[in-house]
């Protein structure tokens, strides 16, 4: 070793993931569905309609084609209240992570639900959806669901 400094070798290096998915017909039909304030979901082999939809059948494994439109309103299946929002998340203020099965869907989808506070929320509580004004085609389309009165 000798006396004095060496600078230390360096080189850029940047870490990204440049990949972009491509939607495919199904889960491209439900985020278009989005974008027009509409919501689709997938028929299942056994007859069950899937939201979101899935491209293949998540019992039997067959890939699924058959779409169907479902309602924008529903009822709380489960749900865990949110008492402090993190950043990026959908909404800066107390709400509650719920399963919405929609009307005429079988399965929950994984939602926000706005009602204010933790003693409005309920399972089995109906809820429509809070769709934003500018809708683009993505998951953020629908904003949140909020109650149904």
């Amino acid at each position: 070793m000798t006396s004095g400094t060496t600078a230390a070798l360096t080189a850029p290096h940047i870490l990204e993931y440049t990949y972009t998915r491509s939607t495919g017909p199904i889960i491209g039909a439900f985020l278009t569905g989005l974008r027009d304030k509409k919501v689709v979901g997938v028929r299942a082999a056994d007859g069950r309609v899937l939201v979101p939809p899935a491209e293949y059948d998540p019992v039997t494994s067959d890939e699924l084609t058959e779409l169907v439109d479902v309602a924008d309103a529903g009822v709380v299946q489960t749900w865990s209240w949110n008492e402090q929002p993190r950043l990026g998340q959908p909404l800066d203020h107390p709400f509650a992570w719920a399963l919405v099965q929609l009307d005429g869907a079988d399965t929950g989808l994984l939602a926000a639900v706005d009602v204010g506070a933790k003693s409005r929320m309920s399972t089995g509580m109906r809820v429509r959806a809070r769709w934003a004004d500018a809708r683009v085609g993505a998951i953020t389309d629908l904003i949140c669901f909020e109650a149904a009165e």
